[in-house]
């Protein structure tokens, strides 16, 4: 694992570095501390990270400048920082977790956790995904999300207009951060629970559902045993 420090207090990088390579042990490969914004977007251009651990006050600079960026990039984010009345603005752009100034070990330890965690629970999930767009930061509401769908690399987010944006998160990542409501019916996708209006079974094993605009999506096997108890199967 990769891990990348933005911290401008010397004394609390060294401390959250230190404490980082004792619960990662030997999952973490590497680990940096950059004071700076501007220092910190240099890096990221040129390496690739798993997780960003952002202060919110580097400086006089807002860490939320960085964190806009670093929603429509691979990587998870997570929130230390004493500006704790800036947490559910945080975690609407879909950060992982939000660690409050102090914390200890075992805070950092069940941040870390949330990386492996499918179930994760926050209270206060992404309100909006943001999508790199012929260069440009885009913001789009998860109410305009119709379904995910994994693309290689990618995730297609397909828009209730028809039209759909490359994500450069996973749908690992992403399903730990949208609202709970989005849920896994199939290996390559996501929807909204609140969408979804029929199940169908056919033979040989396959199973589909329909959303409210139409759209036909396949769901596993596994996935329809566990949507059977939220919707009744047509035959």
């Amino acid at each position: 694992m990769n891990v990348l420090i933005v911290e401008d207090e010397r004394v609390a990088a060294r401390r959250l570095e230190r404490l980082t390579k004792e619960v990662l042990g030997e999952r973490l490969t590497s680990v940096k501390c950059i004071e700076s914004l501007h220092s910190s977007e240099v890096f990221l251009s040129k390496h690739s990270i798993d997780v960003l651990l952002l202060d919110l006050n580097l400086s006089g600079q807002d860490g939320f400048e960085l964190l806009k960026r670093a929603a429509a990039e691979s990587f998870q984010t997570i929130i230390v920082s004493a500006n704790t009345d800036r947490a559910i603005e945080a975690y609407e752009y879909g950060v992982l977790d939000f660690v409050p100034k102090p914390f200890d070990k075992g805070r950092l330890i069940k941040a870390f956790e949330r990386l492996e965690q499918v179930d994760t629970v926050s209270g206060h999930m992404a309100r909006m995904l943001v999508v790199r767009n012929q260069g440009r930061l885009q913001i789009v509401p998860v109410e305009q999300v119709n379904y995910l769908q994994g693309a290689g690399d990618y995730v297609e987010i397909h828009l209730l207009d028809g039209s759909y944006l490359l994500h450069s998160k996973s749908l690992e990542a992403l399903i730990r951060i949208l609202p709970d409501s989005f849920v896994r019916i199939h290996k390559s996708y996501i929807t909204d629970l609140n969408r979804i209006t029929h199940l169908r079974i056919y033979g040989g094993g396959k199973y589909e559902c329909e959303l409210n605009d139409g759209t036909i999506l396949p769901v596993s096997r596994t996935r329809y045993k566990e949507l059977i108890g939220f919707l009744e199967p047509e035959k």
